[in-house]
């Protein structure tokens, strides 16, 4: 396919990415929205696929065909109060995508770059592995807390905040062993690197209990996007650049609009520890402000059917 025609359809499908973002901001176009963005992948699909060798078609068919019933028999069945989880493993697939795209182009033979250009080349696959790393897991943790698999209570581990400043100050020192090394003995820091990236999403997100994971996936997906955008660079596709900017950039968005609606930190979401109880109250006993006024299911409803408007305000849980 020419390259040219190849850009604009590709800049049609980053347009539609805009419009469904815009649309699933209000409930009367959500559909609508929802709609122009099941078109705007459909066609990223289809040009990828174009793009590859005609050899290669039947292995893109198989795999398309099996991810597609996959994802159509798990959606279907899905309740709507599990879809927070759902939505969580998806994320965990884009960060272990992101993670072996990383490798693969490093260990792509084709792919010979020199000087400045090979260093800015290896940084976007560290930065991509690394953060595709600490979504792949941190999703992980995030659906087995909604799922109930996981225990939803948080991990205090003591000193947490200094072994995760570790992880990063290891994970930097092995960058630069990373971007110094020829051919392909970087490979070793590099998925030393993804095990160490893993524990950390592990060990920030079980610092945060059950009842904030709703924030906590919606920076998933802030991270899952910034992977993408990352895995965009690297393969040179400016619609994964496009779609990676505007997921991580909406996550992010939406994980300070909640945070500030629940009177939290978003600082303490992203490091941890975030809904967790202080020192000085976790000692001592808490005490009920106010009367506490007990209700009876019959009495609810008689209070409904008298009420001449009722108000729903929704939670950010399930």
């Amino acid at each position: 396919m020419n390259e040219g025609v190849m850009s604009m359809i590709y800049l049609v499908a980053g347009v539609l990415f805009i419009l469904s973002l815009g649309g699933l901001a209000h409930q009367e176009t959500a559909r609508r929205g929802n709609l122009l963005g099941v078109i705007g992948i459909t066609i990223a699909i289809a040009v990828t696929f174009f793009q590859q060798q005609a050899g290669s078609y039947p292995m893109m068919l198989g795999m398309l065909t099996v991810g597609g019933v996959i994802g159509w028999v798990l959606a279907a069945r899905v309740q709507m109060t599990g879809m927070p989880q759902l939505v969580a493993i998806l994320h965990s697939f884009v960060g272990l995508a992101a993670v072996l795209v990383g490798v693969s182009t490093y260990l792509d033979a084709g792919h010979v770059l020199e000087g400045v250009e090979r260093s800015i080349h290896y940084i976007e696959i560290f930065v991509g592995v690394f953060i595709g790393a600490v979504t792949f897991t941190g999703s992980v943790v995030a659906f087995g807390k909604l799922q109930g698999i996981v225990g939803s209570k948080p991990l205090m581990v003591p000193g947490r905040h200094l072994i995760n400043l570790a992880i990063v100050g290891g994970s930097i020192y092995l960058g630069a062993q990373f971007l110094s090394a020829t051919g392909h003995e970087g490979l070793i820091p590099l998925l030393v690197m993804a095990v160490i990236a893993g524990v950390l999403g592990v060990h920030l997100v079980m610092a945060i209990g059950g009842a904030d994971m709703p924030v906590v996936v919606s920076m998933l997906n802030s991270y899952s996007g910034w992977a993408a955008a990352a895995t965009g660079f690297m393969l040179k596709n400016d619609l994964l650049i496009i779609t990676g900017a505007l997921v991580g950039s909406s996550g992010a968005i939406l994980s300070y609009i909640m945070c500030k609606a629940m009177n939290r930190s978003i600082v303490s979401v992203i490091f941890g520890g975030f809904g967790t109880v202080s020192a000085s109250t976790s000692g001592g006993s808490q005490t009920v402000a106010g009367e506490i006024e007990e209700i009876s299911a019959q009495d609810t409803c008689d209070l409904l059917l008298a009420a001449k408007n009722v108000v729903v305000v929704p939670g950010y849980g399930m």
